[in-house]
């Protein structure tokens, strides 16, 4: 079991370069795309170990089965647009049956066996970007994984939201509860009331990334073709949640966003958070700063 002051110093943004995990429901919607290509093109601190794909269901998929699959493809094609070489693993086909029963995969089978080489002193990150199911999986197949990373989440809403029923979350609530139940160092990136102000626009991608690379230009399309398909001819923008959760493991000096140490909430079945006042401190974001986070999302991509 950790320590106060180990837990307390894994909970601090990370100095020099780190190992990094990334968990994506990436063919979801549009923002994965450029939370992994983010954490790629920032090499000199976030060394990428794997990219793992989670099940999500919703129209752009069949089943949480088929879901997980068309992300592990999508990942296929961003990694080859990356030309980078990064291992990745099909997750779980489905959410977790309770929360004493993983859903094992290649995915959360790569996390337990990966996550033991690592210690408190130097932990292994982990993004999770999607339904939290493959981690809360390893963390059932192997509890002791929980004091050697740190888990960062972009799910749920503000704590002052009137609920929770976020898409990443409300897929997989047992999953939720287990990860934050577990112990585990935790970063929390809720989405409304906090990440949803990190959003851009059509004219904005087209004057920042339109026609610098075949990456931009795969993202740039990407985002407006889906938002063509629910506001064509009107005004829109579309948040890039996902980015928030990389950019928190480069956070130095507050740059890019401000947090606050919390006792670790508990995701009830109800869709709102119950109070544990006695539980380990979590690291809570309440603060994006989109300007400056944007500014070098788009430096970095159009490299």
């Amino acid at each position: 079991m950790l320590t106060d002051t180990q837990r307390l110093q894994m909970l601090q943004v990370p100095s020099g370069p780190i190992d990094v995990v990334i968990d994506s429901d990436t063919y979801n919607e549009i923002d994965d795309q450029f939370a992994i290509s983010y954490a790629l093109r920032n090499p000199e601190r976030l060394r990428v170990q794997a990219v793992y794909a989670a099940p999500f269901l919703n129209h752009r998929s069949t089943s949480p089965a088929n879901g997980m699959e068309n992300s592990y493809q999508e990942i296929q094609r961003l990694l080859h647009l990356l030309g980078a070489a990064t291992p990745s693993f099909r997750g779980a086909a489905g959410y977790l049956p309770s929360e004493k029963e993983p859903f094992v995969s290649p995915a959360a089978e790569d996390l337990c066996r990966r996550a033991m080489a690592y210690s408190p002193e130097r932990p292994l990150y982990v993004v999770a970007l999607g339904a939290i199911t493959n981690v809360a999986s390893a963390l059932l197949m192997e509890p002791a994984i929980a004091d050697r990373m740190v888990v960062v989440f972009l799910g749920g809403h503000a704590l002052d939201w009137p609920d929770t029923q976020e898409f990443n979350m409300m897929q997989d609530v047992a999953a939720a509860r287990v990860v934050f139940s577990s112990g585990v160092p935790l970063v929390m990136l809720p989405c409304m009331g906090v990440v949803n102000v990190f959003s851009t626009s059509g004219p904005e991608l087209d004057h920042w990334l339109r026609g610098k690379n075949a990456l931009c230009d795969f993202l740039v399309k990407n985002t407006v073709d889906e938002a063509n398909t629910y506001a064509e001819g009107r005004v829109w923008s579309r948040v890039l949640w996902d980015v928030t959760a990389v950019a928190w493991l480069v956070n130095e000096g507050e740059r890019f966003m401000r947090s606050r140490l919390i006792p670790t909430p508990i995701p009830e079945y109800d869709h709102h958070y119950g109070s544990a006042p006695s539980n380990p401190l979590c690291r809570y974001v309440y603060h994006i700063d989109r300007d400056a986070l944007f500014a070098d999302l788009f430096e970095r991509l159009s490299k």
